[in-house]
């Protein structure tokens, strides 16, 4: 059987290409990553093409999420109703998520996209048409919502899915991180360019805006060239398939801990909306300017961190424990920021790790994953990783209540951070591995290694 693009099922990975991989070697991995030019999958005209479209309709993704909000904000004064408009927008994933990703894997991903991204183009055009006419009602911001939110249930695990058909394993973090990358780029843009459209020519010409930004990711889907895809067996329709993918990550400890992992990170340590505003308004007084400034500067860590990730070549979970460490403990330091200046700056490596945990896990776990469960395993790590924040919020927002907005901060990236080393403690014991703490070519080098190896070492040095 081929295993270039166009065989009947994808091309095996490499075992050197990632951890979880490799039926044998340690979970934590050792062995050094490869490392690869930061644009290479964009050498992948499939993915090229998938690329640019996602850039467009990312920006307009973003132009919507702040015309919406800003909308329902008008029609009724309350922040209650925001609120709402948003949990139905999520509300979908929480319920259905699994269930989408059965679909996704019975599914041809490309036909699939093509009708999820229509659906949304749809739903945007409408919800412009509404408004532009003066006819717009906040029920119809709300259904609007909930039909993006279900069309996301879909659309979601397949275009996550979709990456490692485009490009192989070779190229999967790479084109993961390139994706993140462009998710930032467009966090960063799309509010911008939403809030001048909203005071020069108001809220429905951004509703519009975002409808027609589909156009793009559409057409580069037809343009795709089928017989360079990376076929993979599609899943036959029967029944306990949601089961079948529930029992596959739970007998998989490459799958299970980055996905826990994960959760932990989302659910404790990624609940910015509470802490930043707080900072900004109760402890430095500054406003919504300081606010906005530390949401772009995070937006810019988050940018230089999938970049970053785009230039090594493997998912590795010692990559992935370290930055939880690092993300849990530049939390815990921000939290301690005496001025706002070094809150400020702080955001940046926030981001930057933030980033690195994101990216890592998506794509060890795609490449850890049989193509015929990709789409089920995917849901349940979006599930996870988007749904972690909406139920670490209340719990954040009672510490900060309670013991202040600094005790909060401090007290999610602590609980981030530990989960990590728990985690990494866990796997060291399973695998038969010792903490090593030396030098190497004059840098200080702290790693895990074989138990075996370290006693030959000692050995060696005695």
């Amino acid at each position: 059987m081929s295993s270039g693009p166009g065989a009947d099922s994808a091309p095996a990975p490499d075992p050197d290409d990632s951890i979880s991989a490799r039926k044998t070697a340690s979970p934590l991995d050792t062995a050094k990553p490869r490392r690869s030019s930061m644009f290479s999958s964009l050498k992948v005209r499939n993915y090229r093409l998938f690329f640019l479209g996602q850039v467009v309709s990312n920006t307009g993704t973003w132009m919507q999420r702040i015309a919406q909000d800003w909308l329902v904000l008008s029609l009724t004064g309350s922040a209650t109703a925001v609120g709402i408009t948003t949990a139905l927008q999520f509300l979908p994933m929480l319920l259905l998520g699994l269930y989408g990703g059965v679909l996704v894997d019975r599914l041809p991903k490309r036909r699939t996209l093509l009708v999820t991204q229509t659906s949304m183009a749809v739903t945007g055009i409408a919800l412009a048409v509404l408004t532009l006419t003066g006819h717009v009602q906040v029920w119809h911001v709300y259904l609007a919502a909930f039909a993006v939110g279900l069309a996301t249930v879909v659309d979601n695990p397949a275009r996550q899915s979709f990456v490692s058909e485009m490009v192989g394993p070779d190229q999967l973090q790479n084109a993961v991180s390139l994706n993140s990358a462009n998710f930032q780029s467009a966090r960063l843009v799309g509010p911008a360019v939403a809030g001048l459209m909203i005071t020069g020519v108001g809220t429905g010409w951004a509703f519009l805006a975002n409808g027609l930004s589909f156009v793009a990711p559409i057409t580069g889907l037809l343009l795709m060239r089928a017989r360079e895809l990376y076929a993979v067996e599609r899943a036959p329709r029967g029944k306990g398939q949601l089961r079948e993918g529930l029992r596959y990550v739970a007998g998989r400890q490459e799958l299970i801990w980055p996905i826990v992992l994960a959760g932990f990170v989302s659910t404790f340590g990624f609940n910015f909306p509470v802490y930043l505003s707080a900072f900004a308004d109760d402890v430095f007084h500054a406003g919504a300017g300081s606010y906005s400034l530390f949401n772009t500067l995070m937006a810019v860590g988050s940018l230089t961190g999938a970049l970053l990730a785009a230039r090594r070549g493997t998912a590795r979970m010692r990559v992935l424990i370290a930055g939880a460490v690092a993300f849990g403990t530049m939390e815990i330091v921000a939290a301690l920021a005496p001025s706002l200046w070094l809150f400020a700056l702080l955001m940046v490596p926030i981001g930057i790790f933030g980033m690195t945990v994101n990216v890592t896990a998506n794509s060890s776990i795609q490449m850890a994953t049989d193509p015929v469960m990709r789409g089920r395993v995917m849901a349940l790590y979006m599930m996870v990783f988007m749904g972690g924040a909406p139920l670490g919020a209340p719990i954040a927002g009672w510490i900060t209540d309670a013991y202040g907005v600094r005790a909060g901060l401090a007290a999610g990236g602590a609980v981030t951070a530990a989960a990590a080393l728990t985690i990494a403690l866990v796997l060291a014991r399973v695998g038969g591995l010792r903490l090593s703490v030396g030098w190497h070519h004059g840098h200080p080098q702290v790693r895990f290694v074989p138990r075996q190896r370290q006693e030959e070492h000692l050995a060696t040095a005695a």
